[in-house]
């Protein structure tokens, strides 16, 4: 098949920005960025959460355990 040098790279973008439109194209980088955006954040809630409710049965735990 051959490496994939600059050229071939640039030739590809070219027809990409042809065929779709830099309009359509920002409008999906946004998109794009909005996603990860929203689940970067749910992944850091979640995490959090977690954190927190493991946090509370620790402390739970070691209260009624001191007998």
């Amino acid at each position: 098949m051959g490496e994939i040098s600059i050229t071939k790279l640039l030739v590809v973008g070219v027809l990409i920005v042809l065929l779709f439109g830099t309009k359509k194209l920002r409008t999906l980088g946004g998109d794009l960025g909005a996603a990860i955006k929203g689940f970067k954040k749910a992944m850091n809630d979640e995490d959090s959460a977690t954190k927190a409710a493991t946090g509370a049965e620790a402390s739970a735990e070691r209260i009624s355990h001191k007998e």
